[in-house]
C-alpha cells in the first residue's frame, strides 16, 4: 500500500502547486512549515510522516522565487545532526536529494537514535544574470516532536548575509561575531551580490588611500633586460705563425693579459732561413739601392710576408742581416694565449702567439624562447656592467636562428666600441633593448590584481561603486602594463589601495565573482 499511497500523495501536491505544503495536514500524511521568506526565496520544508522517528524519514521542500515560479534545477542540501555529547562525537545524517519537478524536491535519511537531530538546509542556484546565489536555513528538529521550527533563514531585506572579514567561509544570516576570531561580521547586500559591486565611501576612500585614474591610449616601450657577457671580437683575433723554422730567445710574450703597443717587440727568433734571406736582401740593396728597383720591390716583398715590419727592413738595409731578428707587435694588442719558451725550436708554420685588439669587443647575451619574437638586429640597446655607473649605447648586429636544447635560449650580440677599455673580455654586463610596440592601452602595473591566472582591475562606476573586471595583460615596463581585453580608453579604474579593496571585493562578492 506504501506506493500507491506516496503516487497520491505528489499527485495531490501538483494539483495544490503554489499552495502551502501545510495543506497537506489534511491527510495526516504531511506536518510543513509555513511559507519561509528566505533571502530572495519562498521555502517550504516538511517532513512526509511527523513526527521524525528512529530510522527512515522522508523530508520534502518545494522552493519558488519572489514571484511564485518554482526553482527547478537548484541544488539542494539537507543535513541533520547530533551533536556531541560528552565522550560521544557528533552524529550526522546527511538527506539524498533529488528534484521531483515543479520545484519540488524530496530525500530520505536515516535518524539512528532518539534525540535532538537540528536541520540545516541549503539551497544554491544560478540566477538569470549568470551569478552562483545560495540560501541557509536552519530548523530544530527532534524525535518523537512535531513539527520543524525554524531557527534561522536570511533576510528578504537588503542584507544577503554577514560574513567574517578574516574568515569569508563564515556566513551568518544575522549580525554577530566570528566564531572563530571573534571579529565583528559584515553585512553583504544583496545588490552587491547582483550588480558584482562593492560600495566605498568618499570617507573611507580616503582614509585607506584610494586613488582613481584613467585607462590611457599611447606609444609603449617594451624594455627587454638579458644578461651578457663580455667577449674579443673575433674579427680582431689574430694568430702570429712562423714563415721559417728556428730557435726562440728573448720572449718578453709569456701569458695571457700582457698588452703590447705596435712595433713593441714579443720575441726575437734566429732562423738560418730568414738570415740567409736578410743577407740576400741586404746585398740587392748595396747593388742597387734604387728605391723603385723591381728586383728590390720583390726582395722587400718576401721579408714583409715573412713577418718583416717595414721599419725592421730599413734597419736591414743600413746595417745588414741580423741573426736574430724580434717579431714585433702589427698593432695595438693583448696576449690570448702563449706556447713560447725560451730557447725552444719551432717550425715553420707553428702559431706560437694568439692576440686580440680590445678597442672594439662583442657582447654576447642570451634571449629566452619568449622573447625573440621582440627582437630585431639593428634595434638600440645599452649595456651596463653589474655595479658600474659606466653604460654605452649600441645596437644588436646578430639575432642566432638557432635556440639551445639546453637552455632554450638564443645567441644576441652587440658590437661595442672600446678605446677606452672600459670593458674587459670575460666580464659580465646587463643588456637593455627597447621594443617599440606602437599605441597600446595602458593602466599602471599597481592597478592590476593577480588571483591565479586571472588579472583584475576595479573600474569606479561612480556613486562610490566598485566593480572588479577581468582583464587580459601584455607587456608591462615597471610602471605600466597593456590591457588586451576588458577595459577601453578613458574608463576610471582604482590605481591605489587596490589590494584593499580586493580583500574587501573577494570578502563580500566571494571567487566567483573573480
Amino acid at each position: 500500500m506504501k506506493p500507491i499511497y506516496l503516487t497520491f500523495f505528489w499527485v495531490l501536491l501538483l494539483v495544490l502547486a503554489g499552495c502551502d505544503l501545510k495543506g497537506g495536514n489534511e491527510t495526516g500524511a504531511v506536518s510543513a512549515t509555513e511559507v519561509i521568506q528566505a533571502g530572495e526565496l519562498q521555502v517550504q520544508v516538511g517532513l512526509q510522516h511527523d513526527p521524525p522517528t528512529v530510522g527512515e524519514n522522508t523530508l520534502l521542500i518545494h522552493v519558488k522565487d519572489q514571484q511564485g515560479k518554482a526553482l527547478n534545477d537548484a541544488t539542494v542540501r539537507a543535513v541533520a545532526e547530533m551533536p556531541a555529547m560528552g565522550s560521544m562525537p557528533a552524529m550526522r545524517s546527511a538527506a539524498n536529494m533529488q528534484a521531483a519537478g515543479e520545484g519540488r524536491y524530496k530525500g530520505t535519511f536515516d535518524l539512528p537514535m532518539k534525540g535532538e537531530w537540528p536541520l540545516a538546509v541549503d539551497i544554491a542556484w544560478e540566477d538569470e544574470s549568470g551569478q552562483n546565489q545560495h540560501v541557509d536555513l536552519v530548523f530544530d528538529m527532534a524525535t518523537g516532536r512535531e513539527g520543524l521550527a525554524l531557527v534561522s533563514a536570511p533576510a528578504a531585506g537588503e542584507i544577503a548575509y554577514h560574513t567574517c572579514s578574516m574568515h569569508p567561509s563564515v556566513k551568518s544570516t544575522t549580525p554577530g561575531t566570528c566564531p572563530i576570531c571573534g571579529m565583528d561580521l559584515v553585512p553583504v547586500t544583496r545588490e552587491e551580490q547582483r550588480s558584482v559591486t562593492i560600495r566605498v565611501d568618499e570617507d573611507r576612500r580616503q582614509s585607506v588611500g584610494i586613488k582613481i585614474g584613467e585607462v590611457v591610449h599611447k606609444p609603449f616601450h617594451f624594455p627587454l633586460r638579458l644578461q651578457g657577457k663580455i667577449a674579443f671580437d673575433q674579427s680582431r683575433v689574430k694568430a702570429i705563425n712562423l714563415q721559417y723554422g728556428g730557435w726562440v730567445s728573448k720572449v718578453r710574450a709569456l701569458e695571457p693579459g700582457q698588452r703590447f703597443n705596435q712595433g713593441e717587440a714579443l720575441f726575437s727568433l734566429y732562423s738560418p732561413e730568414l738570415f740567409a734571406l736578410q743577407e740576400a736582401h741586404y746585398q740587392s740593396y748595396r747593388r742597387n739601392p734604387t728605391a723603385n728597383s723591381p728586383t728590390l720591390q720583390a726582395s722587400r716583398e718576401r721579408l714583409r710576408l715573412a713577418g718583416l715590419l717595414a721599419e725592421q727592413i730599413q734597419t736591414i738595409e743600413r746595417k745588414g742581416a741580423q741573426s736574430h731578428i724580434s717579431i714585433l707587435a702589427p698593432q695595438p694588442l693583448v696576449i690570448v694565449s702563449s706556447q713560447l719558451t725560451e730557447g725552444a725550436a719551432v717550425q715553420r708554420g707553428q702559431s706560437v702567439l694568439q692576440t686580440a685588439s680590445i678597442d672594439q669587443v662583442w657582447v654576447e647575451a642570451y634571449a629566452y624562447e619568449r622573447d625573440i619574437p621582440l627582437l630585431q638586429e639593428g634595434m638600440s640597446a645599452r649595456v651596463k656592467p653589474p655595479n658600474s655607473g659606466v653604460e654605452k649605447e649600441t645596437s644588436v648586429d646578430l639575432i642566432s636562428p638557432f635556440v639551445s636544447g639546453a637552455t632554450r635560449s638564443a645567441r644576441v650580440r652587440l658590437s661595442l666600441q672600446n678605446s677606452d677599455e672600459t670593458f674587459m673580455p670575460g666580464q659580465f654586463a646587463d643588456v637593455w633593448l627597447y621594443k617599440r610596440l606602437g599605441e597600446q592601452l595602458l593602466v599602471p602595473l599597481d592597478a592590476v590584481v593577480v588571483a591565479g591566472d586571472r588579472r583584475i582591475v576595479f573600474k569606479d562606476l561612480g556613486e562610490g561603486k566598485l566593480q572588479p573586471v577581468k582583464v587580459e595583460t601584455g607587456y608591462n615596463d615597471g610602471q605600466h602594463i597593456v590591457i588586451r581585453k576588458g577595459l577601453k580608453e578613458g574608463d576610471r579604474i582604482v590605481t591605489s589601495g587596490v589590494f584593499l579593496i580586493a580583500a574587501e571585493s573577494k570578502l563580500k562578492l566571494g571567487s566567483d565573482a573573480w
